[in-house]
């Protein structure tokens, strides 16, 4: 699609309710499969694939919170109850693509295939971040709302006048839709008609502010038609249909139809992290009709009824993620041993004048102090 063929508004505005193509009981939804051509509608081995992956992302999430309980990681925002997203964020990429992640987002790094212990060394708050960006086309995660919505679609139209064919997936969550960098990061990307997905995971909550008061609109995604952007609502604890969604406006992208705000309508079943206490702002009530909702639950049981879970299958699958989660508890247990150099090398690409004397009078002073060690006799020769 030409960048000067503006869209008309019909093909902005989302349905009423959120696309679902498996409901929460592992059946199939007509209504979703009617709304969808047949090619849209992933394949049975892909939601097998799916599936392996939220069982992974599920058990990280859990082994996570315990490592925030045993002390070893400082603060956990986890994603249970929202793995689906996270792993259709990553699976709807291809390789030469990016992923502009938030603090939540850490399981969909990983799907990304960053090392587990790398994206988890930001949370344990050794290093700024863990991992490289560029080898895994993964943006460092941000804290800070929205701020790498701004970045994504700086990349993304820096991408595209170098003639990469590169599309930028941005994710967020619905408090971000309240920042002004939200509009801006939109505003832009409709503009200069740029290849980038907005995912926002409406969770419910931004911390402890529902969605009810951020915003009036019929849903976020109905926020596209204000940037002459497409918006898209899909179940966000449904992977099939997420998968149909975001694979469909990826591609649209990628052959220059221009930017699509896809808002996935989920929920937070923890609290904001562990720091948050959010029996103070809502009751078990509210909780307990998402926990039936729960987007591993729904999509075994399809595969079951469909006979390609088995299980042997599935047992596999919590076996590797048993494994993996063993690996990463034994490196977090790992008590780090930085050396004092460390201090000046990841500060600037081309260290500064006064950085490299500081850097130098420090290695001087080790110098010294090891060969002050060296010369002094030993406990048994000064006895003698």
């Amino acid at each position: 699609m030409h960048a000067d063929a503006p869209l008309r508004a019909d093909d902005l505005l989302p349905g009423d309710t959120p696309l679902r193509l498996i409901d929460q009981n592992g059946s199939a939804d007509p209504s979703g499969h009617a709304a969808l051509a047949p090619e849209r509608v992933p394949d049975q081995g892909t939601l097998r694939d799916g599936y392996r992956r939220l069982v992974l992302a599920r058990r990280l999430n859990d082994q996570a919170d315990a490592l925030v309980r045993q002390g070893r990681l400082a603060v956990y925002p986890s994603s249970h109850g929202q793995e689906a997203c996270e792993i259709a964020a990553a699976m709807v990429l291809g390789e030469q693509d990016w992923l502009f992640p938030t603090y939540r987002d850490t399981v969909a790094v990983i799907a990304r295939g960053v090392d587990p212990f790398e994206a988890f060394v930001l949370l344990r708050g050794d290093w700024h971040s863990g991992y490289d960006p560029n080898r895994h086309r993964v943006a460092p995660q941000a804290t800070p709302l929205a701020t790498q919505l701004l970045h994504a679609v700086g990349f993304a139209h820096a991408a595209r006048l170098r003639g990469e064919d590169t599309v930028v997936l941005a994710m967020c969550g619905d408090g971000a839709t309240s920042e002004g960098d939200f509009h801006e990061a939109l505003n832009f990307a409709a503009v200069f008609h740029l290849p980038v997905v907005f995912l926002v995971q409406n969770n419910g909550y931004a911390i402890s502010v529902p969605l009810s008061r951020q915003t009036a609109a019929p849903s976020l995604a109905h926020k596209g038609v204000g940037y002459g952007m497409r918006g898209r609502l899909v179940d966000g604890n449904d992977l099939a249909a997420l998968l149909a969604v975001l694979g469909q406006a990826v591609e649209e992208a990628r052959e220059g139809g221009g930017p699509t705000l896809v808002e996935a309508v989920t929920y937070r079943v923890k609290s904001h992290t562990n720091a948050d206490d959010a029996t103070r702002y809502r009751t078990s009530d509210e909780v307990e009709p998402w926990l039936a909702r729960d987007p591993l639950l729904r999509l075994r049981a399809w595969l079951t009824a469909q006979g390609v879970l088995t299980e042997g299958d599935d047992a596999e699958a919590h076996a590797h993620a048993e494994r993996v989660a063993a690996d990463l508890r034994t490196a977090i247990m790992a008590d780090a041993e930085p050396h004092p150099e460390d201090l000046f090398a990841h500060v600037y690409a081309t260290p500064t004048p006064q950085l490299r004397e500081q850097a130098e009078q420090l290695a001087a002073e080790l110098r010294a102090a090891d060969a002050g060690h060296a010369g002094q006799p030993t406990s048994q020769e000064a006895a003698r």
